[in-house]
């Protein structure tokens, strides 16, 4: 190629490179400017943003400092006001001790003072004792002077003068016990005797051993007697009875000591009566038949008794034996029914007391069931019973409370001791035995009068059917020495004046209560 066309290309493309570099500069300077345009506008709006924000942290920063503020200002001004408050408490402790100060010092100077005194009567009292001593010595002088006799010597008479009192009053009262032991033994003698004789049926009381039969007419005697006394002979030996037979208008005597021997006699008579045949053969078939019935009927008795009780499960010997009491009274007292209220009480108070209340019910019914037997067995009748009931397996409990509870054995059991109680309530009740109500009622207030009689004494309440006195003193009035003397008195007092079966306890009460109240 030439050299001409060369340089012509290479300045062409030298020209062309710069227009190109002109071109690409003004386009560069454009866009930088816009940048620039665009960035300025951007810081522009990152300042306004930036301070807007800074604007709404410090409002908020205000409103929190001023928050913060105000609670810090609550809570100064209470506890300025909590420090009032104990500063006053304070100052009003400072004024009461100040107060019990001034007291206490106060009573230091009358302790002080009454320290003085009491040194003072002290030194009076050492002065009044050793006068008084020296004054002894002298009457003790004289006194030896007088009666020729030392100080031992005189001890030595007054103790012999006191002793042989002693003696004399020791043999009184020996006397007087012995006195009283005879005449209880005599009274208890009595009643064994008289309860013997209830069980032999024996003639101690006229009503207890005749049962009178009422006749149609008169001329029924004569039928009774029969010819030649046959009649009459045949029914008492069929019976065991004796008949009387005198002037008293249409009746027959029967006595016999036996209730169950007259009842059958009474029921063989009245049905040979109803019946109108009357000689030794029928005498004979109808006292068998009476027999029968009667043995029935105290099955059945014996039976009805348990059902009343609310008692089952007895041997059906035992509820015979049971039916049989109907016919034997205590005192007057039908030990049947005896022995139902016995059975009642003994379960009311196992109930008080959380026992069980039918084997109490049991006890009661069977504790006289030795009663029901015949003179042939020997012994008392609690030891009777219990040997019946352990005979038809009765428990070892309720054997011991039937043989125990007239103390024939010492009571080992509550039950045992349950069944005393019932039993001295059921038979020392007013009307359960032989004795007027008024007549009760007069014994209880005399015993109350009595014991008001003597000083000191504040209440008096007999108790335990008049078996017990018990006096309430003023502990004021009364000492502990004086309480004893109290109880003798009364007790020699009701012994002077009244008239009663067995023993009287007089207890005396008594008491210091104090009593306060918290608030």
């Amino acid at each position: 190629m030439e050299p001409v066309t060369i340089v012509c290309a290479v300045a062409a493309l030298i020209a062309g490179s710069g227009a190109g570099y002109a071109l690409n500069r003004h386009v560069s300077a454009k866009r930088i400017g816009d940048a620039e345009e665009l960035a300025t506008r951007i810081v522009e709006e990152a300042r306004k943003e930036a301070q807007a924000q800074k604007k709404e942290i410090l409002l908020q920063g205000q409103d929190e400092l001023f928050n913060q503020k105000r609670e810090l200002e609550h809570e100064f001004k209470e506890r300025e006001r909590e420090l009032k408050i104990r500063d006053r408490k304070l100052q009003e402790q400072g004024e009461r001790l100040e107060e019990k100060l001034e007291k206490a010092t106060e009573k230091e100077h009358e302790i002080l003072g009454a320290e003085k005194e009491l040194s003072r009567k002290e030194r009076r009292l050492a002065e009044l004792e050793e006068q008084l001593h020296d004054r002894l010595a002298e009457q003790e002088r004289c006194l030896q002077e007088v009666s020729g006799l030392t100080a031992e010597e005189a001890k030595r008479r007054l103790f012999e003068e006191i002793e042989a009192r002693s003696r004399h009053e020791a043999a009184r009262m020996t006397r007087l016990i012995e006195a009283e032991a005879r005449e209880t033994a005599d009274r208890k003698a009595k009643e064994i005797i008289a309860s013997c004789i209830q069980r032999y049926a024996g003639d101690y009381v006229g009503e207890h051993t005749v049962t009178a039969v009422t006749l149609p007419s008169e001329d029924m005697k004569g039928r009774i007697i029969g010819r030649e006394g046959r009649n009459i002979r045949a029914l008492e030996a069929a019976t065991g009875v004796d008949l009387i037979i005198d002037d008293t208008p249409e009746t027959v005597i029967l006595s016999a000591y036996s209730p169950l021997r007259r009842q059958v006699a009474k029921m063989a008579l009245e049905r040979l009566i109803q019946d109108g045949r009357i000689h030794p053969a029928r005498i004979e078939d109808v006292v068998h038949k009476c027999e029968q019935e009667l043995d029935v009927q105290i099955r059945e008795v014996g039976e009805q008794a348990t059902f009343d009780a609310g008692v089952h499960g007895i041997h059906p010997e035992l509820v015979r034996y049971l039916g049989q009491l109907r016919y034997r009274t205590s005192y007057t007292q039908n030990v049947l029914q005896h022995s139902l209220e016995v059975s009642a009480l003994c379960g009311m108070m196992a109930a008080e007391l959380g026992m069980d209340i039918k084997k109490a019910k049991r006890a009661g019914l069977l504790h006289d069931l030795g009663k029901a037997v015949d003179h042939e067995v020997e012994g008392p009748h609690a030891i009777i019973g219990a040997d019946l009931a352990k005979k038809f397996n009765e428990t070892k409990e309720i054997v011991h409370a039937i043989a125990a509870h007239h103390e024939d054995q010492r009571p080992e059991t509550a039950l045992a001791v349950l069944v005393q109680a019932a039993d001295s309530l059921s038979g020392a009740r007013p009307g359960a035995r032989k004795e007027l109500l008024e007549n009760y009622v007069k014994r209880l207030e005399d015993l109350e009068n009595i014991a008001n009689a003597f000083d000191g004494v504040a209440k008096a309440y007999a108790i335990q059917a008049g078996r017990e006195i018990r006096v309430v003193v003023n502990s004021e009035n009364v000492d502990d020495d004086q309480t004893f003397m109290l109880c003798k008195g009364i007790a020699a007092k009701i012994e002077e004046n009244m008239t009663y079966p067995g023993q009287i306890r007089v207890t005396v009460i008594r008491e210091r209560r104090a009593v306060g109240y918290a608030k």
